[in-house]
């Protein structure tokens, strides 16, 4: 997800709408916020930041987010157990310390007594397990609670898939303010999982009054973290963040506000930045030339990937391994990261982004240990096609092709058609572009052929990546299977899970598992390129989870 992501305002934050962690539709808008928050804010004396999101926000119910913009709003409303900092390091919440056993498979929270909801209610450790449980009861539907907790906490799997009763999840109440969670097996990156937004707390008493309306709107929302949404409602185009005076350190929280608006093209997001609408604008590539020497520009590498979803059950071309990977190296993906998106981002020939961990024992990186595994390579390109047409018996095969429907994801779009159709003779691409929202509902009914989708990481682990793949997991949704590969993860996850060199060795053997059967085709590891005013100072860019934190943001001076 993330991001569970991302994963806003660039291109790259702009094509985010392709992460699943790592979902929104809504209408394109070059409309301006209703008022002019800059005149309003200094004649009130309010600090006030003025932001671009590049969709509507389809969720902001915790056990139902699955993507960027669900999680980066969560992450501003609410609080867990802990939340990352300026280093990317998990640090107080509502948790203020914890232990952990000697076996590492039992994690006790204690939770401050200061903390409460906004509508003044305590948050106990009860809401953490009402929480928890109802991520992955099955009759919720929660895509992500499965995903984030099967494996991880004690009984999670057995509950989700219905051969367990809900109370049988490893998380229980010692009194109000303990919390102990019990682990499937030991998880080396609880910790920073707990920073995650499926692992936000609930009113439960809130939630069940608001029934299905819960999350909806601004009035179905109960806030705990540093921030409330304002003026929101699950279709809305423009919203507001504004200080929660309830959070137990709302000292800390320099602003008051921040608005947004939903703007899918670049130019006007430009032009907005320009008059002093907002405070922050993506550039697509033919900005970047215009902008690279402005004095606000501004490029953050990203740890999220981007890469082709082929569905091995909707059409039978792409059940076979020959076709997949012709696709697969099928593309400039140099002339993409340089021409088309010309943000920073650089070209992906593997899963694990570059800079994100390192082999334990080591200061080796993971990509660069592991290498490329799938590069552009026209004519091994056309030798697997050839080989891959003979085998299904015939000369042509038809492809849909889903992508999202923002002017920089349509010239993206159209780019990888024209490289796919060029470069292998016989094939026909026809381009589905949609909203966000609607791309994911597609991804779940796995209604596609070829899907341009993307993943940043969830928490700081190889296996944020590589366990989208496992058979039948809830974002595989590909119809992917390799036993092998299973056996790996789940050895990672289970009898290696306390030796963390042996763990890296089975991810290592898992990605280029992943590629030997052509999976899923790399495309780029994401930048962001943007003009950022120097209003915006203390926002922090997350390598995992949300996005953006911004608990400590203010408002320096613009001059």
């Amino acid at each position: 997800m993330k991001r569970k992501f991302a994963w806003l305002l660039s291109l790259g934050l702009v094509l985010s709408m392709f992460l699943a962690a790592c979902s929104g539709g809504g209408n394109d808008t070059t409309e301006e916020p209703a008022d002019d928050s800059d005149q309003a804010a200094e004649e009130t004396g309010e600090k006030v930041l003025n932001f671009i999101n590049g969709d509507t926000i389809p969720s902001m119910d915790p056990s139902m987010a699955t993507d960027e913009y669900g999680f980066q709003f969560l992450g501003a409303t609410m609080e867990g157990l802990y939340r990352l900092d300026e280093n990317a390091q998990p640090v107080e919440g509502i948790a203020v310390s914890h232990e952990t056993s000697e076996d590492g498979l039992t994690w006790t929270f204690k939770l401050r007594e200061d903390a409460k909801w906004e509508n003044g209610d305590p948050v106990t450790a009860n809401d953490f397990v009402y929480a928890w449980q109802r991520a992955v009861n099955p009759d919720t539907g929660s895509e992500y609670g499965p995903y984030m907790m099967a494996g991880v906490i004690k009984n999670a799997e057995a509950v989700s898939t219905g051969e367990a009763e809900v109370a049988e999840l490893g998380v229980k109440a010692d009194g109000d303010y303990t919390l102990v969670v019990e682990l499937e097996n030991p998880t080396p990156y609880f910790h920073s999982l707990t920073t995650f937004g499926t692992f936000l707390p609930l009113n439960q008493k809130f939630v069940e009054e608001q029934g299905d309306k819960f999350a909806t709107s601004t009035e179905t929302l109960l806030a705990n973290g540093p921030y409330k949404l304002a003026n929101w409602e699950s279709t809305s185009n423009e919203w507001e963040l504004v200080k929660n005076d309830t959070y137990w350190d709302a000292d800390t929280v320099q602003l008051d506000k921040m608005t947004y608006v939903v703007v899918k093209d670049p130019q006007v997001g430009v032009d907005l930045y320009e008059e002093g609408t907002v405070d922050r604008a993506g550039l697509s590539s033919d900005l970047v030339d215009q902008y690279a020497t402005h004095d606000d520009y501004a490029i953050t590498p990203e740890t999220s990937v981007f890469y082709f979803k082929m569905n091995q059950t909707r059409n039978e071309a792409l059940a076979n391994v020959n076709i997949r990977a012709a696709l697969s190296r099928a593309f400039n993906k140099e002339d993409l990261v340089n021409e088309i998106l010309n943000n920073g981002s650089i070209v992906a020939n593997g899963l694990i982004p570059k800079d994100f961990v390192t082999i334990p024992g080591t200061e080796n990186d993971f990509r660069e240990v592991s290498g490329d595994l799938v590069t552009y390579d026209v004519e091994a390109a056309k030798e697997f096609w050839e080989k891959g047409l003979e085998e299904l018996g015939t000369d042509s095969v038809s492809l849909e092709f889903l992508g999202g429907d923002t002017e920089t994801s349509k010239v993206m779009n159209e780019y990888l058609k024209n490289q796919l159709e060029t470069n292998l003779p016989g094939l026909t691409v026809t381009l589905k572009q949609v909203p966000f929202e609607q791309r994911l509902d597609l991804d779940t009914k796995q209604d596609y052929d070829l899907q341009f989708a993307g993943w940043g990481p969830d928490y700081l682990d190889p296996y944020t990546f590589l366990s989208l793949w496992i058979t039948d997991g809830g974002n595989n949704k590909m119809g992917y299977s390799n036993a092998k590969y299973d056996e790996l993860l789940k050895e990672a996850a289970t009898t290696l899970a306390r030796d963390n060199e042996a763990r890296y060795e089975n991810f290592l053997e898992a990605e280029k598992i992943l590629f030997e059967d052509a999976a899923i085709a790399p495309v780029y590891q994401r930048a962001m390129a943007q003009l950022i005013s120097p209003k915006v100072e203390g926002v922090f860019v997350n390598p995992f989870g949300a996005t953006y934190e911004y608990k400590w943001a203010t408002v320096g001076s613009a001059e």
